[in-house]
């Protein structure tokens, strides 16, 4: 089971920080532990998608205002609404002794999740482009996904779905 993505079974994988054995009889597992708190769970997780549409949200609105689609008043609510769920998730960070920092999840090759500083503005390419770089382009042009999933545990599969999505900025 040698692949791109599969490491030979005496290798270790580093996830968020933390290096993990593979094994070779099931998948690895996603280590979501954030070097400023251990304990605290799923919430770095949650938090770090959490900033990951925010950040996507906040590309459109810009994207918007700059081609004129949005009114004074709608420019104003958006701008609001960032700043307020910006200001909540610092402060989640903060009840869960999280560093804003360890949201960004470092993904080896391809690059971060998130930009590293300076921000990402929508429409100026970077030589290494984050995942968010790329979800917004792929959103401000579109695109079709389709697939299937299985999710389960203790290896055994408990939920199958097919999906066909459209993403898109713009009205279907």
């Amino acid at each position: 089971m040698n692949s791109a993505f599969s490491p030979e079974p005496s290798q270790s994988v580093m996830v968020m920080g933390v290096t993990t054995p593979q094994q070779l009889d099931r998948p690895p597992s996603i280590a979501v532990t954030p070097k400023s708190n251990p304990d605290a769970g799923l919430a770095p997780l949650l938090l770090t998608v959490v900033e990951l549409l925010r950040q996507l949200m906040e590309a459109q609105v810009i994207r918007r205002m700059e081609s004129g689609a949005l009114t004074d008043t709608e420019l104003n609510r958006a701008a609001e609404s960032l700043q307020r769920l910006e200001a909540q998730v610092l402060d989640l960070c903060a009840v869960f002794k999280i560093d804003p920092a360890d949201l960004n999840i470092e993904l080896g090759e391809v690059g971060t999740l998130l930009p590293k500083s300076g921000g990402y503005y929508p429409g100026e390419h970077s030589h290494s482009p984050t995942i968010l770089e790329l979800l917004d382009r792929l959103l401000n042009t579109g695109v079709v996904l389709e697939g299937s999933i299985d999710l389960g545990l203790a290896e055994i599969s408990l939920i199958h779905a097919r999906l066909q999505v459209v993403l898109t900025t713009q009205p279907l």
